[in-house]
């Protein structure tokens, strides 16, 4: 994974509470892909998780990153832990997200809503190879065509600010909405 010792980098509960009620957060996103031969997108992988509240709804891959974490490293690591380990990733070299999302606390700052805390996080499309099978809290994985996804987006079954992150991948890949 990472040539950087990251085993340190977990915060307590209760610092990661302190540092949320201080500091931004950052996190990545990533919406799974499936690509054709000529590397047009076929299908989306959308995970099915139930949030804190027991609520079900689909999500995109992702999570925190670690203090002293490459991007890259970071978003091999959640693809790894969302999707498993033979998921194969092709990650980018110099990784650039399609968007930055910034959730805020405060609902209606931006589409993108976290009650626990402000953060941000940089968003990205990755083509996986490899067989997907969900992992730790994910319930299902689906893979959708572009059409479907966006059907989810728009139909209020995503986790909050998920959906607009779904669409904006979808436009960043050029399929119009």
């Amino acid at each position: 994974m990472s040539e950087t010792e990251t085993a340190g980098a977990w915060l307590s509960r209760e610092d990661l509470d302190s540092a949320r009620d201080r500091l931004p957060i950052l996190y990545v996103s990533a919406v799974p892909v499936r690509v054709d031969d000529r590397g047009s997108v076929t299908h989306l992988g959308l995970l099915l998780r139930a949030n804190d509240d027991g609520a079900i709804g689909h999500e995109v891959v992702g999570g925190r990153v670690l203090y002293h974490e490459k991007i890259r490293d970071a978003l091999a690591r959640h693809v790894e832990n969302d999707l498993g380990p033979v998921a194969l990733p092709r990650l980018p070299l110099a990784p650039q997200p399609f968007t930055i999302a910034e959730f805020f606390p405060t609902p209606g700052v931006t589409p993108f809503h976290d009650p626990r805390q402000h953060a941000v996080s940089l968003a990205y499309v990755v083509p996986v190879m490899g067989d997907c099978r969900p992992q730790q809290d994910a319930l299902d994985l689906s893979w959708v065509t572009p059409a479907e996804a966006a059907q989810i987006a728009a139909s209020g079954e995503m986790t909050p600010g998920h959906g607009v992150l779904v669409r904006q991948a979808l436009a960043h890949i050029g399929f119009a909405i």
